[in-house]
């Protein structure tokens, strides 16, 4: 089977594991809906998020929505990705 390999690769596919764990903080008066449906929203960074539900919800997720932030109304918008590391940056 056909591989992508591109620099810095390693550091892309194990950057979760840098990402440190967060709690989900609850906000009732963001809430809406009945407590005890299951159905959460969470808001923050994609991973930061996603690594929040892994210590409760780890293989309980039925459907997750990334609303991604390109909807921003400014046609010059461009995606800050970040990137700290010298590999990457090479």
């Amino acid at each position: 089977m056909p591989t992508l390999n591109w620099i810095g690769k390693e550091a892309v596919v194990n950057h979760h594991q840098q990402v440190p764990f967060h709690l989900l903080k609850d906000v009732p008066e963001l809430a809406c809906g009945n407590p005890g449906e299951g159905n959460l929203i969470v808001q923050g960074d994609n991973l930061v998020a996603l690594k929040a539900l892994l210590p409760y919800y780890a293989g309980q997720v039925k459907c997750i929505y990334i609303d991604p932030p390109y909807n921003t109304g400014n046609e010059g918008w461009a995606y800050n990705d970040n990137v700290n590391s010298p590999l990457i940056r090479e």
